[in-house]
């Protein structure tokens, strides 16, 4: 497939830069993302910058994994193997990963209040987000939800973790916390729920109660984005915790 059509050769509405500035980045492709970090593609009757892009997607999409987890990891020499991309091009392309790395791993301050589950996702992205065995992790909070401390509970394989919820309240006691959220990732990036992450939530709900001690969120992390099963479930109605 020929991308040779130059983004100059758009109409002004359909160019990438255009296009992202009058509705912003979420309405463009990702291969228009990273035209807009190449610039220019090859040059006359060669590939343009979105079909530079596109063809970039194609390449890296023949690895095992979706070509966008193959970006987190690569590296500039694995960029420069691809036709087209030269020192500039693939330098440009990490640097814009690596920003977007560092503004998604920013963390609260301590004695920050973590009121949203997307701050409790941002706390806990740089220990679970991008990595390639499941994690569990609890964030430990006072009576005003303020920050005490996150603990990684445990460790699993690339499908599998391990979490007992003595292994976790045993945590919550001995630091003093009094509130507490749980979270996890996925390595495949899915943040569907399983029906062992279901039973767990359960089973941590009847412990937080029993001890008096809240838990007031499971988060399921993977691939950039987070769900909530507070939000999405109605485990908390079945098992009605304090605030």
């Amino acid at each position: 497939m020929m991308y040779s059509l130059r983004v100059a050769d758009l109409p002004t509405t359909e160019r990438p830069r255009e296009r992202l500035i009058a509705h912003g980045p979420k309405s463009l492709s990702t291969a228009e993302l990273i035209a807009i970090l190449l610039g220019t593609g090859q040059g006359q009757g060669k590939l343009s910058a979105v079909g530079l892009g596109q063809y970039l997607l194609q390449k890296l999409g023949q690895h095992q994994r979706e070509p966008l987890a193959v970006l987190r990891d690569i590296s500039v020499q694995e960029l420069m193997e691809i036709p087209g991309v030269g020192p500039a091009k693939a330098t440009t392309i990490l640097a814009a990963i690596e920003l977007g790395k560092r503004v998604f791993h920013a963390r609260p301050s301590d004695q920050a209040v973590i009121d949203d589950p997307a701050v409790a996702a941002s706390l806990l992205s740089n220990d679970l987000m991008w990595q390639s065995q499941e994690r569990f992790a609890v964030l430990l909070l006072d009576i005003k939800h303020r920050l005490i401390g996150m603990q990684v509970i445990s460790i699993g394989t690339a499908t599998e973790t391990l979490a007992h919820p003595r292994d976790i309240f045993r945590e919550v006691i001995r630091r003093g916390a009094t509130r507490l959220i749980v979270a996890h990732n996925h390595p495949s990036g899915s943040v569907d729920p399983s029906p062992e992450d279901i039973t767990l939530t359960r089973q941590l709900l009847v412990g937080a109660q029993f001890l008096g001690i809240p838990l007031l969120d499971h988060l399921i992390l993977g691939n950039g984005d987070y769900l909530s099963l507070r939000q999405t479930t109605s485990l908390w109605q079945e098992t009605p915790q304090g605030d």
